[in-house]
This record gives C-alpha cells, sequence and structure tokens, in this order.
C-alpha cells in the first residue's frame, strides 16, 4: 500500500517491513514486498473480484477479508477461489457451511458463481491482476492485440529491453513504456508469476473475436469518456463505442478525436481544449452515433 507519512521517512512497509520505493513522478512511496505484503495482498484480492474483473456474486470486499484471515478455508491468492469448494468438501467435513454469514443454500451459490466464473475473456482477466497502471482500457487494448491468453503470456515473458516482444508491447497505441515496464516486471517477479500461473490453472480464458469492419461515424477514432453519464453508464458507453469500431482511451491526447464530456469533467476537458480536441456532451455523442 501508500505507505503513511510517518513511514516514508524510514523507507519501509509498516505491515511487511519491505522497502518503500517511489517511482519517478510519484508523490508517495509504496511497498515493493508485492504479494508478500499482506495489505498489498488483500487488497488485489478485492481488486480481482470487483465489477470491472471477476465479478463474482456473492464474493466481495467483506467476505475477502474473513476469508483471507480464515485459519481453515484462507484465500489468500485468487487461484484461492477456485479452489475453495474442493477445499471445503476435503474429508466430508463441509466447514464453510457452519460459519457465520453462511448457510447451506449460501454456500451452494457462491460455489455455483465461482464456478460461473472460471470462463473468464481474457480483457477481464489481464485487468483482475491488479498490476500497477494497467487498467480497464489498457486490459482491453492487450487483449485485442495479443488475441489469446497463450500469445499474451509468451510475449510478456519474453519481453526484455533489447527483444522484439519489447518492441511490440511497446508499439501498441496507449500502452507505452512504463505500462509495459511495470507489467513485464510483474511477470518476472517470482511470486506474482507463480500466483498468476496458478490462477490461469483454473480458468479457460476466453480468446478475443476480432470483430468485422464497422461502417459508422466514429470507426476508426480514439474517444475518451469523462464526468458523469446520465443515459448510460460509462461502461456500456466505452462497450457502445468499442462495437462501432472507435477506440477508447482513458486519458486525452494529441490522438485523441473526440471527448465525451458530462458534468464534473474535470482535468481532461483542459487537456482537450490544449489538444484542440471535439468536446461533445452526452447528447451531442449519441446523436453522432445514431442513438438519440
Amino acid at each position: 500500500p501508500d505507505t503513511a507519512q510517518p513511514y516514508v521517512f524510514l523507507n519501509i512497509c509498516p505491515e511487511c517491513g519491505s522497502l518503500a520505493h517511489r517511482e519517478e513522478g510519484d508523490a508517495v512511496r509504496r511497498c515493493t514486498g508485492g504479494l508478500i505484503c499482506p495489505a498489498q495482498a488483500v487488497e488485489r484480492l478485492k481488486h480481482f473480484v470487483s465489477r470491472a474483473a471477476f465479478d463474482i456474486e456473492g464474493l466481495g470486499a467483506k467476505q475477502i477479508e474473513l476469508f483471507f484471515n480464515d485459519a481453515d478455508l484462507p484465500v489468500k491468492a485468487p487461484a484461492d477461489i477456485f479452489t475453495l469448494a474442493a477445499r471445503d468438501e476435503a474429508n466430508g467435513l463441509k466447514r464453510l457451511k457452519n460459519r457465520d454469514g453462511f448457510g447451506e443454500v449460501s454456500v451452494k451459490k457462491l460455489f455455483a458463481a465461482i464456478e460461473a466464473k472460471r470462463r473468464i475473456p481474457l480483457d477481464r482477466l489481464i485487468f483482475s491482476l491488479g498490476i500497477r497502471h494497467v487498467g480497464e482500457v489498457a486490459s482491453g487494448l492487450l487483449a485485442r492485440h495479443y488475441g489469446s491468453w497463450a500469445a499474451f503470456e509468451a510475449a510478456i515473458t519474453h519481453a526484455d529491453p533489447d527483444s522484439p516482444q519489447w518492441a511490440e508491447l511497446n508499439a501498441i497505441d496507449g500502452v507505452g513504456a512504463v505500462l509495459a515496464g511495470s507489467l513485464v516486471a510483474a511477470f518476472q517477479n517470482p511470486a506474482e508469476r507463480g500466483a498468476i500461473d496458478r490462477l490461469v490453472a483454473e480458468l479457460a480464458v476466453q480468446p478475443v473475436i476480432a470483430r468485422a469492419p464497422v461502417a459508422s461515424p466514429v470507426a476508426g477514432k480514439t474517444v475518451v469518456f469523462t464526468g458523469t453519464l446520465e443515459r448510460m453508464t460509462r461502461a456500456e458507453a466505452k462497450a457502445r463505442a468499442e462495437a462501432l469500431g472507435a477506440k477508447v482511451a482513458g486519458s486525452v491526447s494529441a490522438k485523441t478525436d473526440y471527448l465525451v464530456a458530462g458534468p464534473g469533467a474535470g482535468s481532461k476537458a483542459k487537456d482537450a481544449e490544449k489538444h484542440g480536441v471535439t468536446v461533445l456532451d452526452e447528447a451531442a455523442w449519441l446523436s453522432l452515433i445514431g442513438a438519440a
């Protein structure tokens, strides 16, 4: 986690004792302990089950904290979620149904919800890993570029600064050296890579199916959404834009074609003005794509 101010001077994480490091451009130091740091591990598990990642019904932040600290059925890494039912069944004990908040029906529902998520789209899997700088948009870009987990895993595993895999990764529009470095570092960290491999062994990762070219006013355009949308969620807006052949980015640059801005647009509106990007409100965007 971000180390609190009293610990910054000491350069250590108060949770696990690992060194704290501040990357260039960061305002705070962060623990370098990774998955050996309990605070980081539990927060990454919460991220793993969040709505934009695996979104497992009945398994939220509260349940993650309970399982993380459970002596009999611990969940310390994402793969442990998918072995939970088998471990609960071991020796016929079925211990989970006797816990506070769990009855026989709720346990069955939880195990069914977990089982249903063994088939997961590639972009959601990449996002779920909680790798720094790899957000929802970047996960989609990576998934569409590599197409399958096998291709993605092989490329990142062999990506070093002098390799063609590194050059290819950095050439993906919207990736860049900082994101690429964070991604490669995670895959080269033995603890993190072990956790990833154990997780993927429990899953059936769904490849990205290439979309047929779309004829639309926004095909090939780069779009950024910001602020509050009133007629759709941000996820729905992104999905609709991508279905029409647009590329959805997370930040505004000179390559951005449209900024769709709702109330509370903030700094992205200023960036759009600086780069001469066309700014649309939600109604204008819907009119442009023919969905008004």
